[in-house]
């Protein structure tokens, strides 16, 4: 038992949280994976292979959490520019799936560089917010880095991404004001967004039904045909639709997504007896939330949503602890990318926000998306663990049962 301890550190309920997660997603993965299992001829492929992914995840965890906090705001130093410019590229060369070119190829490892871009801006942010603490409040210069910063990034993802760009603006906002920005500039800011947003709206309406136009031409907005059918699809449009016009083809995963919850009759009808998972492509993916209420019922789909907002409120806590500001903002930046995608990719299963292409955190099936966030939970784990040698040395809480550790570890002078 010491030996287990020696090696999961850090907050205990993190590691409850991250262990009911993935072993939800061996359980749905495997179940909703049926189309994956007759491409690769073996029914136990696509649970070996995510077995694969959640193992690597593991073990990226426990390597993380053991580096002090403090050495994480040299990334934005290291990944920031490149991250521009790979994006960039990934714009211009990458690969096409689905119509969007979010992928690129490097070794034979093919990745969305967005998954590193949202990382990079997070602990950007953070470390912006920190080094301009004041004691009114943030220096109002870290708006507009931030800003700036972020603004790039977004703007680079938005074209072939739209809502990562929307998923991971929305959060850096929520950043500035847990971080005391102005209110006056994050009022002008979402002012300026609905603004926009509305003209938008109205411009996208107002645009040929025809996927074929030269509209739609104009580089950097291929996909707005994309956004307009979908938006229409959610309220965007007066237009009575026939039955005869409907197209099964277009709408099959959010008619199948609603079939699939449908059916569950609050029960559920059990891990492996899926019905719904032979008629969603993306089951695995951004419908594994439908699959969850269609095999484990309303209570599978609460303990999912329970789990989640646990990790949230818990690192909330854990960042009250923090003594200085960069491992708050850190592990809160990263807490609330996690759970907004996790919502989103819910609100989507549910017919009530358009088809965004987001995976459940740690739940969908996934690759390096995967192995990234064990990485931002490996960084909120290293901050619990900061936070309470904080909260020993306060006397708020009963020490950890640890090995010795280095004590530059929590040398906290070079943290705010």
């Amino acid at each position: 038992m010491k030996k287990i301890q020696d090696i999961f550190k850090g907050d205990k309920v993190i590691w409850v949280i991250f262990f009911f997660l993935c072993i939800i997603s061996l359980i749905e993965v495997f179940s909703a994976a049926s189309t994956l299992a007759y491409k690769d001829g073996s029914f136990w492929m696509p649970l070996i292979k995510q077995a694969t992914f959640l193992g690597v995840g593991t073990l990226i965890v426990i390597g993380i959490h053991n580096v002090p906090c403090r050495f994480f705001k040299i990334i934005p130093i290291l990944l920031l520019i490149p991250t521009y410019l790979v994006l960039l590229f990934t714009t211009l060369y990458g690969a096409m799936t689905n119509g969007a070119a979010r992928w690129l190829m490097i070794a034979g490892i093919q990745f969305q560089p967005s998954e590193i871009g949202k990382g990079v801006t997070i602990i950007t942010a953070a470390l912006i917010l920190a080094q301009m603490q004041r004691d009114d409040g943030a220096d109002r210069k870290a708006f507009k880095y931030i800003l700036w910063l972020a603004g790039i990034m977004c703007a680079l993802i938005f074209p072939e991404n739209l809502s990562t760009a929307v998923l991971l603006f929305g959060v850096v906002i929520v950043m500035m004001f847990i971080g005391r920005v102005s209110l006056k500039q994050l009022g002008t800011l979402l002012g300026v967004i609905l603004l926009f947003a509305a003209i938008g709206a109205t411009i996208m309406l107002r645009l040929p039904d025809d996927p074929h136009s030269k509209v739609y031409d104009v580089p950097g907005f291929h996909r707005l045909s994309t956004w307009k059918s979908r938006f229409e699809s959610h309220g965007g449009s007066t237009k009575t639709l026939d039955p005869k016009d409907f197209d099964i083809d277009k709408d099959a995963q959010i008619a199948h997504a609603h079939i699939a919850i449908a059916t569950s009759n609050v029960v559920g009808k059990m891990p492996g007896n899926s019905v719904e998972r032979d008629f969603l492509s993306q089951a695995f993916s951004d419908f594994i939330f439908a699959i969850i209420i269609e095999e484990m019922g309303l209570w599978g789909a609460a303990l999912v949503v329970f789990l989640y907002i646990v990790l949230l409120f818990r690192t909330g806590r854990i960042a009250s602890r923090c003594e200085h500001n960069f491992p708050a903002f850190l592990a809160m930046g990263l807490a609330l990318l996690l759970v907004a995608q996790a919502v989103l990719n819910m609100l989507v299963a549910v017919g009530i926000f358009p088809v965004t292409g987001q995976p459940l955190p740690l739940i969908s099936r996934g690759g390096t998306s995967t192995l990234i966030n064990c990485v931002y939970i490996g960084m909120i784990l290293s901050v619990s663990r900061y936070a309470h040698k904080r909260a020993e040395k306060a006397g708020d809480v009963e020490p950890l049962d640890e090995p010795d550790v280095n004590p530059e570890y929590y040398d906290t002078k070079n943290l705010i």
